[in-house]
């Protein structure tokens, strides 16, 4: 079993819908810290909420409550947090809710900028394009002209539409001027079942998410949306690399959010305690398990990411005319 396996393994065993730590003081008067992760127990973003919500145990005091609220690619958890009045619940944040939906969503019940305030960046999880171990495409380069040759024949696997996997896909698509068949799935599960059984040629995903198959020898990583290469993936090239393709550094970031009526104090407390946290060289371990990246700072690092990745999305949408059902 791959270390990410483990770790995955050991957010299911702890986890429930709801999972209470006990601290010894409370950071927000008599009321715990609650952290909304927008996915279901056990996944990556959740094991990274439960180890942060234990080390503000030491930092902060009080009770931290894991609450996961998974739904409609993260609205659901953003718009609870979004309309907060306790003072003391704060979303484990991802782009999907905040930087993409707005693009693509007529109406949202919830402002990403106005209704949430951005407490501090706590790492991001790198988007990966990959190919089965059997798969004739050696490198990027030879999927690229491939697809140059069959317009629209070379297929993509996403873990859905108008997720991060898609229009990482579609980003790539433009960059290189080719034209690559998009296939939805219902998740990273199903996508890379038909990937591994040849029925679509690529899988854009998340490191996380393709590191088991790569670790068993079933996969193949050909490029990484990152600034630099890997080790959990056998150091594959990064997509700039392999491609000779600027702009393919794409953070898929974890940060953590409050509703912007939230006391500034009570932000800025929560702000520097994650920060310090993140920077732990325990921190940086366990995130490269879990195929993330321990990317800090505060409410002005995340604020500049969350700018950049929406401005990055809106144009992408637009100029693939992308819609959602």
């Amino acid at each position: 079993m791959t270390l990410l396996l483990k770790h995955l393994a050991l957010g299911l065993a702890a986890a429930a819908s709801l999972a209470v730590m006990p601290l010894h003081a409370q950071p927000n008067g008599d009321k715990p810290l609650r952290i909304v992760v927008p996915f279901a127990a056990g996944g990556a973003q959740d094991v990274i909420a439960r180890y942060l919500g234990a080390k503000l145990t030491d930092k902060l005091g009080g009770t931290v409550i894991v609450d996961n609220k998974a739904g409609a690619g993260g609205i659901v958890a953003a718009d609870a947090v979004a309309k907060a009045t306790d003072g003391a619940t704060v979303l484990l944040a991802t782009g999907g809710a905040i930087t993409i939906a707005p693009h693509l969503q007529a109406k949202l019940p919830y402002d990403p900028v106005n209704d949430l305030a951005p407490v501090a960046l706590v790492g991001d999880t790198p988007m990966t394009v990959a190919v089965r171990t059997e798969s004739p495409y050696k490198t990027l380069a030879d999927v690229l002209r491939d697809a140059k040759a069959k317009p629209g024949q070379v297929t993509y696997a996403s873990t859905g539409n108008g997720t991060v996997s898609h229009l990482t896909g579609a980003l790539l698509a433009q960059a290189s001027g080719v034209n690559l068949l998009h296939v939805p799935y219902r998740g990273a599960a199903p996508a890379l079942t038909d990937l591994l059984g040849g029925q679509v040629a690529l899988i854009v995903t998340s490191a996380a998410s393709i590191e088991p198959m790569v670790a068993s020898g079933k996969a193949r990583v050909l490029g990484t949306f990152s600034r630099a290469a890997l080790p959990s993936l056998g150091m594959p090239p990064t997509v700039a690399e392999a491609a000779g393709l600027a702009g393919m550094d794409v953070p898929v970031w974890v940060g953590v959010m409050a509703p912007a009526r939230m006391p500034a104090a009570s932000i800025e407390k929560l702000s520097a305690a994650l920060v310090e946290v993140c920077n732990l060289p325990e921190t940086r371990q366990r995130f490269a398990q879990l195929g993330a990246v321990n990317t800090c700072g505060g409410g002005a690092a995340l604020g500049k990411v969350i700018a950049e990745d929406s401005q990055r999305w809106a144009k992408v949408v637009r100029q693939g005319g992308i819609k959602i059902d």
